[in-house]
């Protein structure tokens, strides 16, 4: 087994069984699910054969992920991250750095065919390390009771929400 399969590993290791998803403000925990999807998407990639079934499965589920990202305010998520970024910038420091990055709109990171890229122009893969990492951020208990519909993360949203911002400042 290579280091990728154990970051793997503890990122499957990982419980919510204290946790109420039901209760997680919507749109924030389809963000939350999805970096994991894509964490788990990438590290397959790096772990397995790209046509393994655990990588072609976890594509179909990827792509059918991107017309649910269209729905409801579910499109605005990306704007309240910059918002948050000029609004909060110590609001903003705490979020996990996955999120941080990919929906900075002055940061090259993003998902290119579902993968993880931090640098479009680097040629090396991202360090089993930095995958432990946002496990953990994602992880995190501050950041998990962020997500509730009554805690601070969700409220700031509904705030953002209501500034009538659509996209987020540039």
């Amino acid at each position: 087994m290579n280091d990728y399969v154990h970051a793997m590993e503890h990122l499957y290791e990982k419980s919510l069984i204290l946790h109420d998803t039901s209760q997680f403000h919507p749109v924030l925990s389809f963000y939350f699910f999805d970096a994991l999807a894509h964490i788990d998407y990438t590290l397959g990639l790096l772990s397995y054969n790209y046509q393994s079934v655990k990588n072609i499965m976890a594509g179909e589920y990827l792509r059918w992920r991107i017309d649910q990202e269209r729905s409801g305010d579910r499109p605005r998520f990306p704007g309240f991250i910059a918002w948050l970024k000029i609004k909060d910038s110590e609001r903003f420091s705490r979020l996990p750095s996955l999120w941080r990055r990919v929906y900075d709109p002055q940061d090259p990171a993003g998902y290119r065919s579902f993968r993880i890229v931090l640098d479009p122009d680097a040629h090396e893969s991202i360090t089993p390390t930095q995958f432990y990492r946002w496990t953990e951020e994602f992880f995190q208990g501050e950041f998990l009771k962020s997500l509730y519909q009554d805690a601070s993360l969700a409220g700031l949203f509904t705030e953002y929400l209501n500034t009538g911002i659509t996209k987020g400042p540039l």
